[in-house]
């Protein structure tokens, strides 16, 4: 019998996807199922962009681009600027979602067996793509008592190689919510310039920052124009993770000429979804508002109430719109698979991704969870107060 590749073999499965046969099993039992396991927001996408996929009128769905449309790059850059973020259409190249964004630039700037330096816990993904790239991930722990904050320049430059090509971080974060302060950014541009390695910034999240705190882009770091390539997507922005419409963004020439022959490859990135994208441009500042307020709501309900949880503590995250917690549990994977298969209260249960997923640290995470609360408030109310119920119930609960 044939054999699969290696590299398909060390594909690990997505801590937030691998769980849906057992919520779909639930929901055939009847039970109501909260999906907090993944980033899809419930909030309705702006109605510019679903009127651009309404009213498209052209007669070919062509080719557009492989750098994607211009007249979407130009908007871009409009936008970037109003972000602080000055940068011209030929330094964007659009890409099919912020995945292929991130392949890209992996496979532009890094050979095989090289490695890239990323903070634990951090987005599933990286890990995947690192893999599909023959890239190695080398972690970098933050803990869940410091909110996630980042590690110390010592911890850094402990696992640097002659390998070492990059670092990735996402900010604000993916699972943690973290936001990066502009200090712990220029510790980073100091690592990166002194070892003369790349800085990958995944910063889709810019737009999601709480409590009166402010965005900081890796773009805006003062000389790392060479070293500086920034990831982002539309996905979370305008609650429109189907246009799989992303982007990357960067100075210098030599990584972006690079990008680009990966980009001809696959041809173009999706027609509707760049017409939908740079309609969402032209979405006004009140939705963002109304956005802020809501989400808002969310991380205190469930900041909240994790607190109050007997052996359960949730730090305060600043940005996007997830927490890791860490609940009285002996392993978040069997904790997720069992309140999906053995648990249910008045007919519902909730759906959350183990966070030992999301850790390339051996070991870490297996008392916690990511929980994503893209709910409306009553849904994330009702499913805390699930999660309290399940807690007692739980065979391998932690605190008696």
């Amino acid at each position: 019998m044939p054999k699969i590749s290696e590299k398909g073999r060390l594909m690990p499965e997505s801590p937030i996807r691998k769980l849906v046969p057992f919520a779909d099993a639930a929901k055939k039992r009847g039970t109501k199922v909260y999906h907090l396991n993944i980033g899809q927001p419930d909030i309705p996408t702006p109605q510019v962009a679903m009127d651009a996929i309404h009213h498209y009128d052209e007669k070919v769905v062509a080719y557009s681009h492989s750098a994607g449309n211009l007249s979407y790059r130009e908007k871009l850059a409009q936008y970037y600027d109003k972000c602080n973020i000055h940068v011209a259409p030929d330094n964007i190249i659009v890409t099919t979602g912020g995945s292929e964004a991130i392949l890209f630039v992996l496979q532009s700037c890094l050979d095989p067996g090289d490695e890239i330096i990323i903070p634990d816990p951090s987005y599933a993904n990286y890990l995947s793509f690192s893999i599909s790239a023959g890239v190695k991930v080398v972690p970098v722990l933050s803990t869940i008592e410091t909110g996630f904050a980042l590690p110390s320049i010592e911890e850094f430059e402990k696992v640097i190689t002659p390998k070492t090509k990059a670092i990735m971080v996402c900010n604000p974060n993916n699972p943690t919510g973290y936001l990066y302060s502009q200090h712990e950014l220029e510790r980073l541009r100091d690592i990166a310039v002194k070892n003369d390695l790349f800085i990958f910034a995944d910063e889709v999240y810019r737009e999601f920052c709480y409590d009166g705190n402010t965005f900081f882009s890796i773009m805006n770091l003062e000389g790392v124009e060479q070293h500086a390539i920034l990831i982002d997507s539309v996905s979370k922005r305008y609650s429109a993770c189907g246009f799989r419409v992303g982007c990357v963004v960067s100075k210098n020439k030599e990584v972006m000429s690079t990008i680009m022959k990966f980009a001809q490859a696959r041809l173009s990135p999706p027609s509707f979804g760049q017409a939908a994208a740079e309609a969402a441009l032209n979405t006004p500042s009140e939705y963002f508002d109304e956005l802020i307020k809501e989400y808002t709501l969310r991380r205190d309900i469930v900041v909240e109430s994790i607190n109050k949880m007997e052996g359960a503590f949730c730090p305060n995250p600043k940005g996007a719109f997830y927490v890791v917690a860490r609940l009285p549990i002996d392993d978040s994977d069997k904790f997720c698979k069992w309140i999906l298969e053995d648990f249910e209260y008045e007919h519902s249960t909730v759906m959350f991704a183990p966070a030992s997923g999301f850790y390339s640290t051996k070991g870490c995470g297996k008392d916690e969870v990511r929980i994503s609360y893209v709910l409306k408030a009553e849904d994330m109310k009702r499913s805390m107060e699930i999660l309290v119920v399940a807690l007692k119930q739980y065979p391998g609960r932690t605190v008696k």
